[in-house]
């Protein structure tokens, strides 16, 4: 397939290098920044656009790699025709956004992105969805080229799905964030807590996450739990996320283990 990218981003950049090395050639980039898609254009050897009405008549498949607000827009602005497939690369956003198209899909990475971080993108699971048999057939074989992991996935899984990589990765990685900023404040290094991090990922890939669990919460340590919430006093915020997220862990573990007896 010969692909134009809509978009020079993080999904993007590592989309076009894992397309143009399963042998499916981008031609073509566009981004809001003319500066940006001029960039990865350069990188991967494609033309770079400014308009959506110069995308090739040989372009099989237009991929839509933008925010999930700008999808809908763009998808407005691409000319019809009949034989190109038009698809998003959006976790939570449904595939009937494309449908003045005749020919539309899915296909979304389930993975963190940074350009100058390199992946193996062969073990990024990849979710699939076509707006109708033929076409999701041929996104599949397209998909499992770039992938090992390849799913056919509706767009309201998807859904679940996206919400579920938020709290296993957004917001993980922000309590990473709190954690840096409050050893910071003692001077304390980072480094001191990343084996912690490290030792619990590694439990998971074993064990289901509930069977792993450990801390003040789940032991329901109150004397613990009400110390630390008595130094966050300061941090309003903070400390009305430890209390919710302590009662949710005490909720799950600790009354669910005395209602069971």
């Amino acid at each position: 397939m010969k692909v134009a990218m809509l978009g020079a981003g993080n999904v993007a950049t590592h989309l076009s290098k894992a397309l143009i090395r399963s042998g499916n050639p981008v031609v073509q980039v566009w981004s809001r920044s003319e500066e940006n898609a001029v960039d990865l254009a350069l990188k991967i050897g494609a033309n770079s656009i400014t308009d959506f009405a110069t995308i090739a008549d040989d372009v099989d498949l237009v991929i839509i790699a933008v925010s999930d607000d700008a999808i809908a827009p763009i998808s407005s602005l691409i000319p019809q025709k009949n034989n190109r497939i038009i698809a998003h690369t959006s976790g939570s956003t449904d595939i009937s956004v494309l449908s003045r198209h005749p020919k539309t899909a899915v296909l979304y990475p389930l993975q963190t992105f940074s350009k100058n971080v390199e992946l193996d993108f062969k073990n990024v699971p990849l979710c699939i969805e076509g707006a109708d048999v033929e076409t999701e057939n041929l996104i599949l074989k397209l998909a499992e080229k770039l992938s090992n992991k390849v799913e056919r996935v509706s767009s309201s899984d998807r859904m679940l799905l996206h919400i579920s990589a938020v709290f296993a990765c957004n917001f993980t990685n922000y309590f990473y964030t709190v954690s840096q900023e409050l050893l910071e404040e003692s001077s304390l290094s980072f480094d001191l807590i990343k084996p912690l991090i490290f030792e619990t990922v590694n439990k998971i890939a074993d064990n289901l996450p509930q069977d792993v669990q450990t801390g003040p919460a789940k032991r329901n340590d109150e004397q613990t739990l009400a110390k630390h919430l008595k130094i966050l006093e300061n941090k309003p915020a903070l400390q009305e996320l430890y209390r919710l997220i302590s009662q949710n862990i005490v909720k799950k573990y600790v009354e669910a283990e005395s209602s069971a007896k």
